[in-house]
């Protein structure tokens, strides 16, 4: 056995070497190690179940003995490791899966996947960057990297863990923290989308353990104390995409509007190879409904006009009928106010069809504003829901609550096959799409927009109810995506 010392000192084959005889030495144990720390590896499972539908391909670099991946139910699995006797053992247990004997620095595999996981893995890479720059072959531009790491501040902790026998002695590893896994991702060509952190005691106490890890785990500066990082990247795109290849829907709910319709027809410019307009008319009393008719008529010659009658209320509903009859490859919302200018939607489909980012969310709080266009109480209120939801999905947020978002069709296609999990309660329409995009890792951007004063009409958000309707919100994200 080498000193610690020693062990560091070794080149890149030595250390490969070492950590294959050290994993083949303990393979006969490696099951009693996991039931013995059980609660850990159930943890563990349940953010990778959370985030991996079942029926999609999956490749764990550093498998062992397969269990991880198994319980994620593939269509089709393939585990790599370095440990002949793991794999051995893996391939007996889950014989429906693949399991190739390979190093992760030297991954050769001619298929790509959904979803490559490292649970635990980057800590023992010879060369991490070389590591991760091996894994975009295997990628697609929607393919999700998943990894888990320990914090480096339980190093002590955990090597005290195995002085005591309490945990599988490890060779040494790369503590690296979450900004040294983050800049190696951006070093080998991945950007992270979304990071958290869970387990602040990773054994089973009846009535202690589940309350510290579910709740107290998740709250401000107590979260930086957790055992276990958990970063989700994707592929940065290097060739953008060209937007006059792609079509576009733009939905425009509309709601005692008469006076913006003609307006958002006329300044509404054209973008990529062909712009659709949905209008949908929510039950207005001043001839809203009349008027996008006779739009639609005057202006058939040179725009695709669509006119929907909604059938249920709010525009959530409203957003939800448009998004299900549209047919161009991206869909963008505009509020039919017109306080974010239609000038401003080519940033929000360039955005997305150069593969910048996956959902483009409007943001009105870079920009300065004028207090008759958002008074203070609403820039008070957009900020706290920003924090709040920044928070809770674990992706940057500076302002949720502005009604201009675009994404491609086929994302929202998969949120909404998947709305059960959140169900449909949203009646802003808003948050449906921000949770469906953070339950499927969609790489989210903010893009900032010049909030104007409304030219006509009044706003029809009832702002005591909208608000009571945003903390209940909040509290069912909390339930439902935090505190897991």
């Amino acid at each position: 056995m080498l000193s610690p010392r020693r062990e560091r000192q070794l080149a890149g084959a030595e250390h490969a070497a070492l950590i294959r005889r050290h994993f083949d030495r303990y393979a006969t144990q490696r099951e009693l190690w996991e039931q013995r720390n059980r609660a850990y590896y159930e943890d563990l499972q349940h953010w990778f179940a959370a985030a991996v539908p079942p029926g999609m391909r999956v490749l764990e670099v550093g498998c062992g003995l397969g269990n991880l991946l198994a319980s994620l139910r593939p269509s089709r699995g393939v585990g790599v490791d370095i440990s002949g006797e793991l794999l051995r053992r893996a391939r007996a247990r889950h014989p429906h899966l693949t399991f190739v004997d390979m190093a992760a620095e030297e991954l050769v595999l001619n298929e790509t996947f959904d979803y490559i996981i490292l649970a635990g893995t980057v800590g023992l890479l010879t060369d991490v960057q070389q590591a991760l720059q091996r894994l975009r072959a295997v990628c697609t531009p929607r393919t999700r990297l998943l990894i888990s790491f320990h914090n480096f501040l339980w190093e002590p902790v955990l090597r005290f863990g195995e002085a005591a026998g309490q945990r599988m002695p490890l060779p040494t590893h790369n503590w690296l923290s979450e900004a040294d896994i983050t800049n190696l991702l951006g070093l080998s060509g991945f950007r992270v989308v979304k990071q958290s952190r869970r387990m602040l005691l990773p054994r089973h106490l009846p009535l202690v353990s589940g309350w510290l890890n579910r709740y107290v785990s998740q709250l401000p500066g107590v979260n930086a104390l957790c055992l276990t990082g958990c970063l989700v990247a994707r592929q940065e795109q290097t060739e953008l995409k060209q937007a006059a290849d792609f079509s576009c829907s733009v939905i425009i709910p509309a709601r005692n509007e008469q006076a913006n319709i003609e307006p958002a027809v006329q300044r509404l410019p054209r973008m990529g190879r062909h712009t659709e307009i949905i209008f949908v008319e929510g039950h207005s009393t001043d001839g809203t409904l009349a008027e996008i008719e006779r739009v639609a008529a005057a202006y058939g010659a040179e725009r695709d006009i669509r006119v929907l009658r909604q059938r249920g209320r709010g525009k959530g509903d409203a957003v939800r009928q448009a998004f299900a009859a549209a047919t161009g490859d991206v869909l963008i919302i505009l509020d039919s106010d017109l306080t974010v200018q239609p000038e401003e939607l080519p940033k929000f489909f360039d955005v997305i069809t150069s593969g910048r980012a996956e959902f483009a969310n409007g943001c009105r709080l870079v920009y300065p504003t004028s207090r008759d266009a958002m008074p203070l109480r609403n820039v008070f209120a957009n900020k706290l829901f920003g924090l709040a939801f920044s928070w809770l999905l674990g992706q940057r947020f500076k302002d949720t609550l502005c009604g201009t978002k675009a994404l491609w069709r086929r994302d929202y296609e998969r949120i909404a096959a998947g709305r059960s999990f959140f169900g449909d309660f949203d009646p802003f329409g808003d948050f449906d799409l921000l949770f469906g995009a953070s339950k499927l890792n969609l790489h989210i951007a903010d893009v900032p927009v010049r909030y104007v004063e409304r030219a006509y009409g009044r706003s029809n958000i009832q702002h005591v109810r909208a608000g009571l309707t945003l903390l209940r919100m909040c509290l069912f994200a909390s339930r439902k995506i935090k505190f897991t």
